[in-house]
């Protein structure tokens, strides 16, 4: 990546090369060619935009006025003479829709300085600024910090669990 200071003489071919209309591409090719630099396309536009240049309709892409031929493939199951004229916007992709799962359970909304060591962890709120983030506390299952609704809500159901919840057992390995 070059720095975005460039030589004086580099603007200045720029604006010359840009004000005769030639492209973007064009004109990192004669700088490297003239100056023996490594300038890309993207460079010299990127350039040419903090100078204050603007894309002229003559270097913009001409469009296709007239569809393109199609194959007799493509074509094999059109209706009428003008089928090949129109443009047909596809529909849009089908999403699956999201399945929320959710509990029956009404939280007690409490504050973390007012949960309990046996209470519910799991949050409520936060989603916006200012919201406040309150949790559950209901009774918590043991070897989990969370009650029975909510330890299920937060496991993947198709996920099968070989070994069951519970708080790992700690070795000491070495004493320092």
């Amino acid at each position: 990546m070059q720095s975005t200071d460039w030589p004086d003489e580099h603007s200045k071919m720029l604006r010359e090369l840009h004000a005769r209309g030639q492209s973007y591409a064009e004109i990192a090719r004669a700088l490297n060619a003239q100056f023996g630099t490594a300038y890309t396309r993207n460079a010299t536009l990127g350039r040419g935009k903090r100078m204050g240049l603007v894309v002229s309709a003559a270097q913009k892409p001409a469009w296709r006025s007239e569809p393109r031929a199609m194959s007799a493939a493509a074509g094999a199951g059109r209706r009428g003479p003008d089928a090949g004229n129109r443009l047909v916007a596809a529909p849009p992709a089908a999403k699956p829709a999201v399945r929320l799962r959710c509990v029956g359970i009404s939280p007690r909304l409490l504050s973390l300085d007012q949960l309990e060591p046996g209470d519910c962890h799991y949050p409520y709120g936060g989603d916006r600024d200012g919201d406040p983030i309150t949790f559950c506390g209901h009774p918590s299952q043991p070897g989990s910090c969370y009650c029975a609704p909510h330890f299920e809500l937060t496991r993947d159901p198709e996920a099968l669990v070989d070994r069951p919840a519970g708080r790992p057992t700690l070795r000491l390995v070495r004493a320092m």
